[in-house]
């Protein structure tokens, strides 16, 4: 079946910095500066029902991703089970919408902002607009940043130092699971099992496996950073309590 959803699609094969892709910057540009201006509007009670109605759309459309894969014939094990960065930002945005947990907040804030922002900006895609996989993939990823802000900004959640904390013992739990599941499945996710084959930042970041342990101190580097950018400021120490680790 070819078009939109099919397999052929050779004249859209999406280029980085074309101009499709620079107009799904300025979208992330302006859907963030919206946020911001407008954060006292968003954080009205009738936005419940919008934040359910949002979570509902992105799970039908990673279940329309898959249903993708398999009628195309592209979907297995090796490299489709949502395990990478970006596929678990999306679990932890659907699950902050339903749920509007801090914990999740505080994992989705470092792993949306390190990670779907880099997605972004360098996408991994073969198909540009208007194909399926081009609305998906970017639809996706623009939430992930959305959500978090949204939820810093008009609900008034802020990370703490122990915020950090619980994403380093988030992602070290997760680790030792994803690399037996990439060696039962010959999978490379969160390219735990070797480098990507193209070029990368982890090149830089020495050969395997100590790349990992590179990859993982700079990733608590950039997660201090985003910490002293959306910290609450002035906490009073009344307010200690509220903020230690695990509530």
């Amino acid at each position: 079946m070819d078009g939109v959803f099919g397999r052929s699609f050779t004249n859209y094969d999406f280029e980085m910095f074309s101009t499709s892709h620079f107009v799904i910057i300025a979208v992330l540009i302006l859907g963030s500066i919206f946020i911001y201006l407008n954060r006292d509007k968003l954080n009205a009670r009738q936005r419940r029902r919008t934040e359910i109605g949002i979570a509902i759309t992105l799970i039908i459309m990673e279940l329309t991703y898959h249903f993708w894969m398999i009628l195309n014939g592209s979907w297995n094990v090796s490299h489709a089970i949502p395990l990478e960065l970006c596929s678990i930002s999306l679990i932890l945005t659907v699950l902050l919408l339903l749920t509007t947990k801090k914990i999740i907040y505080e994992i989705l804030l470092f792993t949306a902002l390190l990670g779907a922002s880099q997605a972004l900006f360098t996408p991994a895609l073969n198909y540009d607009f208007p194909h399926f996989r081009f609305f998906h993939f970017f639809y996706t990823h623009l939430m992930e940043i959305w959500v978090p802000l949204y939820f810093t900004w008009s609900k008034g959640y802020r990370p703490t130092i122990w915020s950090v904390l619980k994403l380093c013992i988030f992602l070290n739990v997760l680790m030792p699971i994803i690399m037996l599941i990439n060696k039962l499945v010959g999978g490379n996710y969160m390219f735990l099992s070797h480098k990507p084959d193209s070029a990368s930042l982890l090149d830089v970041l020495g050969p395997y496996p100590w790349y990992i342990l590179s990859l993982e101190g700079l990733l608590i580097g950039l997660s201090l950073i985003v910490w002293l950018i959306f910290r609450e400021r002035g906490t009073k120490k009344s307010e200690v309590v509220r903020d230690l680790p695990f509530q």
